[in-house]
């Protein structure tokens, strides 16, 4: 190769890094620790999964009306939105909302909705399990979240301790659709979620 253009390789590979330009985006599947991270299958559920967790929301909503409940903070305020946070940040957002879905509707399919619950239970399951390829692995010293995202880790964390019961699965159903058409379709759309 002639040295001048092995000096104009060498330039492009270096000039980048020396003017401060910003990197450029890359996907979900292209995030460090993200190795098989497939989630664009989940930009939409196909109408019968969404048919399962609305006849999911229904039923517990009927078993609403004979509780007596009262819920002062709300879980998921509706101001919180993925789209504020950094690409990389969100599937981690939506892996710790999931995950507290899953636990809340595990323990209230131990109830009388148990048998409306299992088809949107395994959706759920599977969700997560291509998410999790899609979350980096939190390393045990070293920069922890902050910002809004260690905000919304958080608040989620103290509500498992702090709400009870009734108001953890209010607050989930109520949130289960925003979870698997807004949220989901967010992370599933990687950087294109603007």
């Amino acid at each position: 190769m002639a040295p001048g253009c092995t000096l104009v390789l060498m330039l492009m590979t270096v000039a980048p890094s020396r003017t401060g330009a910003a990197p450029v985006p890359s996907p979900l599947g292209a995030l460090p620790g993200a190795r098989g991270c497939h989630m664009a299958q989940f930009k939409s559920l196909s109408p019968q999964e969404l048919q399962a967790f609305k006849r999911a929301k229904d039923a517990f909503e009927e078993s609403l009306l004979q509780k007596d409940w009262d819920c002062s903070s709300r879980l998921f305020p509706r101001t919180r939105d993925l789209r504020q946070l950094q690409v990389w940040e969100r599937p981690v957002a939506l892996e710790a909302e999931l995950a507290l879905t899953l636990n809340v509707l595990e323990a209230t399919a131990n109830s009388s909705l148990d048998h409306i619950l299992d088809q949107p239970l395994h959706t759920l399951h599977h969700i997560h399990s291509k998410l999790q390829a899609c979350v980096p692995a939190q390393p045990t010293a070293g920069p922890r979240p902050r910002g809004r995202l260690h905000h919304w880790l958080h608040r989620l964390q103290e509500a498992a301790k702090k709400e009870s019961r009734d108001c953890l699965e209010a607050s989930v159903m109520f949130n289960l659709f925003r979870l698997l058409t807004r949220d989901l379709k967010c992370v599933a759309s990687g950087d294109q979620c603007v």
